[in-house]
C-alpha cells in the first residue's frame, strides 16, 4: 500500500519538475580570486572599489556565468618575507581559479638584499602555484611600479630608484619565466605618472584607480584565457 501511494506522488513531481524546468534559472558558477601583495594590492589611498582586485573581478564577472569570490592578503609595508610570514599564520584555504602576485617594492625601499628577494619570491610563487590547484596559468604576476616617478620620492634619489626597481623586476620576471605563470610588466604604465598626476592616488605617492583600470586593462587577454581554463573545468 505504501508503494502505490508514493509512486503516484513520485509520478505527478516529475512531471511538475518537466513543466517547470524553463523557469528556474541556474545559479551561477564560484570563482575563487586570491590576490597577494602589499600597499598595491589593497590599494592604499583609494577606494575599496577602485582597487586593481576589485576591478579585476569586475572584469571576470562581466559577460561571464560566474561569481566571484575574491580573498586579499596584503598590507601596506609588506616585504616578501612578511607575505610569507602571514601566508603561514593564516593559509587561504582551497584552490583558487586565479592568483595574482604582485610584491618587492618595499625589500628596494628598505635596501634589503637582492639575492634573498630572489629566494623569497621563488618561494612565494611556488606558493601562488600550490593555492592555483598547481596550475601555474592559473597565476599571474605584476612587476613591481616605479614610485621614483612620484611627487613622494622627490627628494630619494629617483633615479637610483628607477635603477633598483629594473634590477628587482628583472629577478621576479627571471623567476616567473622558470614557471607557466603569467607575466604582466604594469611598470611603464607606473612611470606615465610623471606627467600625469590623474595615475596617483591623493597622497602623491600610490596609483589611482585610473592606474589600477589600466593595469587591469592590460590584463584582459590573460583573463579570458582564465576564464575559458575555468569552463573547460567545469
Amino acid at each position: 500500500m505504501k508503494n502505490l501511494i508514493f509512486l503516484p506522488a513520485l509520478i505527478l513531481f516529475l512531471m511538475y519538475s518537466c513543466q517547470n524546468k524553463g523557469e528556474v534559472s541556474e545559479a551561477p558558477l564560484a570563482f575563487r580570486f586570491l590576490a597577494l601583495g602589499d600597499s598595491y594590492t589593497i590599494g592604499e589611498g583609494v577606494g575599496m572599489e577602485e582597487t586593481f582586485p576589485a576591478q579585476l573581478a569586475l572584469t571576470l564577472e562581466a559577460g561571464s556565468q560566474f561569481q566571484i569570490e575574491t580573498n586579499i592578503l596584503a598590507k601596506t609595508g609588506w616585504t616578501t618575507s612578511q607575505l610569507i610570514n602571514a601566508i603561514a599564520d593564516s593559509i587561504p584555504e582551497g584552490t583558487f581559479d586565479l592568483v595574482t602576485l604582485l610584491i618587492g617594492v618595499n625589500n628596494q625601499y628598505r635596501g634589503l638584499d637582492k639575492t634573498q628577494y630572489r629566494l623569497e619570491f621563488r618561494e612565494l610563487l611556488q606558493q601562488a602555484v600550490v593555492f592555483a590547484g598547481h596550475n601555474a596559468k592559473r597565476v599571474i604576476v605584476l612587476s613591481i611600479p616605479d614610485y621614483g616617478v612620484t611627487p613622494f620620492a622627490a627628494n630619494l634619489n629617483p633615479q637610483k630608484i628607477s635603477e633598483e626597481i629594473n634590477i628587482f623586476n628583472a629577478i621576479n620576471f627571471d623567476e616567473s619565466g622558470r614557471t607557466e605563470a603569467h607575466y604582466i610588466e604594469i611598470t611603464s604604465i607606473s612611470r606615465k605618472a610623471s606627467s600625469d598626476k590623474t595615475l596617483l592616488a591623493g597622497d602623491s605617492l600610490h596609483p589611482s584607480g585610473k592606474m589600477y583600470r589600466e593595469w587591469v586593462s592590460k590584463m584582459h587577454p590573460i583573463l579570458e584565457s582564465i576564464v575559458n581554463l575555468k569552463k573547460s573545468t567545469e
